[in-house]
């Protein structure tokens, strides 16, 4: 059999039946990266944001780390592990809870203990159905677990409700408005004050312009926030959160970037140049007093959606320039 296969190959050589290979199309030039950061005209404040206080200069630094197991241990390891490889402390660690997940675990307390806050990402359910009344008890509970975290924390009632994957949950801007001053309602019952909410669309969601649709009012809102992603497209990150950056002007309120990263995709040298745009961008938009990164590589996700910057010595050096920064150790 194998002699007989070898054969036939080298007939189909010897014949030219094998054409050459068709030319890969070319890769998608780099945008220049070294010209001035865009900027916009920043809301200089004072900022209404609740609890969890700005910085009076500079701007803190979080970061959501994927441990290998969502354990109580896997967290703190993970955490752990960054900030050595850094040489430094988070100032606030992003986590994420689905709308059952108990807020107050045992890993929240340990980076309570050692003097991080917390920003949690806290994924809750249908529009609707909080508005029927189906899940009052179980914000009630929420509610009561964070009022016994005891220090002001940042909570991003479902970040990312602009996904156009998330319209069947999320119904409508007004169904998300809506469930959201229900939900603040049910905290103010439970007297739960130490809490800054934070509205997190994503950076699309203002290209499209159906973002803003979903701002529960400056009374409702105590940071504004974007997600924002090198990842399918790659861009300089202030052209990327531009037309955010440009709303968020308009209210006085601090920005958080809740997640910010560069995909794998791009390679080692644009990635490093990219983050060494952002550290500009960041400190340009003064407006900007918190930022996380978001050290992952989500499980089953391609390379354009693959973050995680350890392993990858010549990003991690520009990621380095940022953690190491004074502006970004308020």
């Amino acid at each position: 059999m194998r002699k007989g296969l070898l054969l036939l190959v080298l007939v189909f050589l010897l014949g030219g039946c094998f054409s050459d290979p068709p030319d890969e199309p070319a890769p998608t030039p780099a945008p220049d990266l070294s010209s001035p950061p865009r900027a916009v005209a920043v809301n200089p404040g004072p900022f209404q944001a609740g609890p969890f206080k700005p910085p009076a200069k500079g701007a803190y630094f979080g970061a959501w780390i994927k441990p290998d197991q969502l354990t109580h241990v896997g967290r703190l390891v993970a955490v752990g592990s960054l900030e050595q490889s850094m040489g430094r402390r988070l100032d606030f660690i992003n986590t994420y809870r689905r709308f059952e997940q108990m807020m107050g675990t045992p890993s929240d307390q340990a980076f309570l203990a050692d003097n991080a806050s917390l920003m949690i990402s806290w994924a809750t359910g249908d529009n609707r159905s909080i508005l029927a009344g189906e899940h009052d008890d179980l914000i009630r509970d929420q509610a009561v677990a964070i009022r016994k975290i005891g220090k002001p924390v940042m909570l991003r009632m479902r970040w990312e409700m602009d996904r156009p994957n998330l319209r069947a949950t999320m119904w409508s801007g007004e169904d998300y408005i809506a469930a959201w001053r229900y939900v603040r309602k049910i905290f103010r019952e439970e007297k739960t004050e130490n809490v800054s909410w934070v509205w997190c669309p994503t950076a699309e969601g203002f290209v499209r312009g159906d973002a803003p649709a979903f701002y529960p009012g400056d009374d409702q809102v105590d940071w504004t926030c974007v997600d924002v992603y090198a990842g399918f497209e790659f861009q300089p990150i202030g052209k990327l959160m531009g037309p955010f950056l440009e709303w968020a002007a308009q209210r006085p309120k601090p920005i958080v970037i809740g997640e910010f990263g560069v995909a794998k995709a791009w390679g080692s040298e644009a990635r490093a140049d990219w983050m060494k745009d952002a550290i500009r961008t960041f400190k340009v938009n003064r407006q900007i007093k918190a930022v996380a990164y978001f050290e992952s590589d989500p499980e089953g996700n391609g390379p354009n959606q693959q973050f995680q910057l350890t392993g990858d010595k010549r990003a991690f050096r520009a990621f380095l320039r940022l953690v190491k920064d004074p502006y970004f150790n308020p």
